[in-house]
């Protein structure tokens, strides 16, 4: 039973199609007070796989974008301490020691950034433009909420400080060749919703010049050149997401001026 004067944590995933992340997610989140998942209909098993989960509670809700989805999680919780990591990250043992100390000893931060380890399959990715990366994973429920200014690469806005944890997320990015594609492709196309919604206007030069630059920046200058073969794949599909950015883009706007010249009068 744990003692009254300890924080508690609320546990959130979401999922769609995640069998092969989420068994190793779910068993590095045992240590919280109560785990939660949303999924948003997976076709995969992983809805039922979750359902004969022992301590794990499951609500299905369908996926709009990452913001509103995250945002629907949050509010399931029922402690105000929030560990939030993605359906593909595990949760280290040192990194779960680091998380209660944190949490448990005068706390300093409403929020903390965790570096992340990727993963390509079995081995890990040292550079490709990974090896600065951070996120939030662990805030006060109180003190945070989801901008509603992205859809994809949801961004936390904390009202008060916020402190780096030592020990890395391990982050299994690459579980295949075709998995990893189609997770790039749709987050380009959620990035183009995006540039939509807010205006942002298909520019052909853009399409031509981005994506390069993307693949550039992390194969030479990031050093993806030192992951040897895994580094070339990655930084190739990362920047085939930003060109399916701009193709959904132009795609979108299409409709949008074949829509607006059938209304008219």
């Amino acid at each position: 039973m744990q003692p009254e004067n300890q924080a508690r944590i609320s546990a959130l995933v979401i999922t769609y199609n995640e069998i092969g992340y989420i068994e190793k997610c779910l068993e590095s989140l045992r240590f919280a007070d109560e785990i939660i998942v949303v999924d948003s209909y997976s076709t995969d098993g992983t809805f039922e796989y979750l359902q004969q989960q022992q301590g794990v509670t499951v609500i299905q809700h369908p996926f709009e974008n990452f913001t509103l989805q995250k945002s629907f999680a949050l509010k399931q919780a029922s402690h105000d301490w929030i560990l939030f990591p993605d359906a593909d990250e595990v949760i280290s043992d040192e990194l779960q020691k680091e998380i209660l100390d944190t949490v448990n000893n005068d706390p300093q931060h409403a929020a903390y950034w965790f570096y992340r380890k990727f993963m390509f399959q079995k081995n890990p990715l040292n550079f490709s433009g990974w090896q600065t990366d951070k996120n939030y994973r662990l805030f006060r429920k109180s003190k945070a909420r989801f901008s509603d200014r992205k859809i994809v690469h949801e961004t936390l806005v904390v009202n008060g400080s916020s402190g780096i944890l030592n020990n890395k997320l391990i982050h299994y990015c690459y579980k295949s060749y075709a998995d990893y594609k189609s997770k790039m492709l749709h987050y380009g196309r959620l990035k183009a919703k995006e540039d939509f919604y807010r205006e942002n206007h298909f520019n052909y030069l853009y399409m031509l010049v981005k994506p390069s630059w993307k693949f550039v920046n992390h194969y030479l200058l990031r050093l993806g050149i030192l992951d040897g073969k895994k580094g070339m794949i990655i930084c190739y599909l990362n920047a085939l997401g930003v060109l399916e950015r701009y193709r959904e883009l132009k795609k979108l706007e299409q409709k949008n001026q074949i829509a607006y010249y059938l209304v008219m009068p």
